[in-house]
């Protein structure tokens, strides 16, 4: 039976005076792939802040192995990847010297992994060459290149198909789904349609805008 990994449990949002989700319940397993929908504007962003850390304005609780996240926060993000909407590339660093900068910060990531995940995102031939130089697409393939690197068990990933071709989006579902059947997990955000092939559960954060607590 496959472990629980991270489990949410009853949690509240509130932006702007307006209710986001209330009551929002998620169990990722070991060997799952979790798409978070909703609309513009809907939370979807600010879920996977709040599930990886980044946003400490909600309610409700979080497990991480069964355990209180509290209690075990350095062990989960030593087991997370998080790659944001902004690619997070520093424009003055190398692509190559990008990737090392973000192993020094996270210890998950394989160093030694560098120059194939650059090959791997199309990136061959550009390794020496400075960020501010590269476009946009390029730039949000250096901050893919990290899931090539990564020994994390968890993956968490917002849009992380923007500025990507169809080849480049075909190859991360390939190495999505690779990354699950060792037991890894993904929660991911996407405006992609994803392959039929991809076993894909979902969680609609607009199902849980509607509260007791907007009519008390």
């Amino acid at each position: 039976m496959a472990q629980a990994l991270l489990t949410a449990q009853s949690l509240f949002c509130e932006r702007d005076d307006r209710i986001l989700f209330d009551q929002l319940q998620l169990t990722v397993s070991e060997g799952e792939i979790w798409q978070v929908e909703g609309r513009n504007g809907s939370g979807k962003t600010t879920l996977l802040s709040i599930l990886c850390g980044l946003s400490s304005h909600y309610e409700g609780e979080l497990y991480w192995r069964g355990e209180p996240m509290d209690e075990v926060r350095e062990q989960f993000l030593s087991e997370l990847l998080y790659i944001g909407h902004q690619t997070g590339v520093s424009a003055m660093l190398t692509a190559e010297e990008n990737l090392h900068w973000q192993c020094a910060l996270h210890p998950s990531l394989d160093a030694s992994r560098a120059q194939q995940a650059l090959e791997s995102v199309g990136l061959k031939g550009f390794e020496d060459v400075p960020a501010h130089q590269l476009s946009a697409g390029q730039k949000r393939r250096i901050a893919l290149a990290k899931l090539y690197m990564s020994r994390a068990k968890l993956w968490i990933l917002d849009e992380p198909f923007t500025a990507i071709d169809k080849i480049g989006v075909a190859a991360k579902e390939a190495l999505m789904v690779e990354h699950i059947r060792a037991g890894g997990s993904v929660i991911m955000t996407t405006h992609q349609d994803l392959s039929a092939e991809i076993p894909l559960h979902t969680i609609n954060v607009e199902h849980f805008a509607s509260s007791q607590r907007e009519w008390s």
